[in-house]
């Protein structure tokens, strides 16, 4: 039971850490003044964030285990509008995409991370993580399969903190290079904060695309049992 719930949020959680927004986020705080503190405090911003989100789903959807429950049904169709919503975003994304050698300008909050303060770099974890419609629509769809996995008490904690922990690694892992690698790791990260810079629609348009279609089957899947 366990292990198929786990199985099941893998590649969302995925999705989730594959973000550019965070990854952009920790490598440039962590560049910053007191970046080794700040960019801690953003990692639990950030776990903080999926946290809640995660725990408010379980809360709504405590019933999904039972599939003639009306839990279960909301579940089902919660999954077939996210992933309707996903497939819209990417598509979205896609028409809007930077054409080449048009230069994007970047967003106000990336701009002003230079000067990130402690608390700060705690509320923009939070931002980025539980205010953000895209992993709002990855985390509730991923709870909603551990809990008709039917697990519970323990397990159940378990698989949601392994979705947040796997969800939180692109995080995670920045700071731990950083603590670590020093200088070398500084360079590695910046090379990773360039390339998802350069590339973050594609990879955004990707991930959408890709997580829609499976959370939307998996929606379907449900309504049709």
């Amino acid at each position: 039971m366990l292990g198929e719930a786990i199985g099941s949020t893998l590649a969302l959680a995925l999705a989730v850490a594959l973000s550019p927004f965070p990854v952009v986020a920790i490598v440039l705080i962590l560049a910053g003044r007191d970046g080794r503190r700040n960019g801690a405090l953003f990692a639990l911003g950030w776990v903080v964030g999926l946290s809640v989100v995660a725990a408010l789903v379980v809360l709504l959807l405590g019933d999904a285990d039972d599939p003639d429950s009306t839990a279960s049904a909301f579940a089902d169709w919660l999954r077939v509008v996210a992933g309707l919503a996903l497939i819209g975003l990417g598509v979205r994304k896609w028409l809007r995409r930077p054409r080449r050698g048009e230069e994007v300008a970047p967003p106000g909050w990336m701009a002003s991370i230079e000067g990130m303060t402690p608390s700060r770099s705690v509320v923009l974890g939070l931002l980025l993580s539980g205010a953000n419609p895209k992993n709002v629509v990855l985390t509730a769809s991923a709870v909603a399969a551990i809990i008709e996995a039917d697990v519970h008490d323990a397990d159940l904690v378990a698989a949601v903190a392994v979705f947040v922990v796997v969800g939180s690694c692109s995080v995670l892992g920045a700071v731990l290079a950083h603590l670590v690698g020093g200088a070398r790791a500084a360079t590695g990260l910046d090379g990773v904060r360039q390339f998802m810079v350069a590339n973050s629609a594609v990879i955004m348009v990707v991930v959408l695309l890709l997580m829609g279609a499976s959370v939307l089957g998996g929606g379907l899947e449900g309504l049709g049992r």
